[in-house]
């Protein structure tokens, strides 16, 4: 498969040659929070082909931007993982991530799908450094039937996915709930206090959660 070009000599073509064609920005974004087996990215990726996730990952690999690793045991299987220039891309996926919080977003499509464990980014990106410059704590969230947690450190956020081996606080809240609280039409104190979600834990870590995560205020594109 030929590669299509812009043919211009300018860095923000360069790089659309490189990560521009549909579906490659969200292989980036699923290996952004780790390295992922095919059939991993098969299921996050449904509309995706075969055929055409095998190009992708090819292209992503030829270009540096990926490459293939054996994840460590128990598993030993083989998987794709980002190369340093592939993690590079991680700033320029939360930009567009925050972007689409604020500018695109809107209310769920019938024949959108949606995985709770794109969370783990949304996480880094709505992520607040100076609300939790003084604080230390492990969050393990609990949404339908994915976990991840998110370990913050003085300013800085790692989210990944899987349970905390020591969390201090652990949310548990279902989907459609979820949904309403990044939706911004239900707070996660309200969503606590009718039995939506249960929060458990450190209550000083509870007590701090709210602040570290904004979320933009969702605008209208044509107003």
């Amino acid at each position: 498969m030929d590669q299509r070009t812009y043919n211009q000599y300018c860095a923000t073509a360069r790089t659309l040659d490189l990560v521009g064609e549909r579906w490659t920005l969200l292989l980036v974004r699923e290996l952004l929070t780790g390295p992922k087996r095919f059939g991993d990215l098969q299921a996050s990726l449904r509309g995706l082909g075969t055929g055409l996730l095998a190009a992708r990952l090819k292209h992503l690999e030829r270009d540096g931007l990926a490459h293939k690793v054996t994840l460590p045991p128990p598993a030993r299987t083989p998987a794709y993982a980002l190369t340093e220039a592939g993690e590079e891309l991680g700033p320029a996926v939360l930009a567009l991530a925050r972007w689409g919080l604020k500018w695109a977003m809107g209310e769920r499509r019938e024949t959108e799908t949606f995985h709770p464990g794109w969370a783990v980014l949304g996480l880094r990106a709505c992520f607040d450094a100076e609300a939790a410059g003084d604080l230390r704590a492990v969050y393990e969230f609990r949404i339908g039937d994915e976990v991840f947690h998110a370990r913050v450190d003085h300013g800085t956020i790692e989210a990944l996915h899987g349970p905390a081996q020591h969390p201090d606080a652990t949310i548990t809240i279902g989907e459609a709930a979820f949904l309403e609280v990044t939706g911004q039409t239900l707070t996660l104190a309200k969503a606590i206090k009718t039995g939506a979600a249960t929060a458990t834990g450190d209550s000083e870590a509870l007590r701090r959660l709210n602040g570290l995560f904004r979320l933009p205020s969702p605008r209208d594109r044509t107003a």
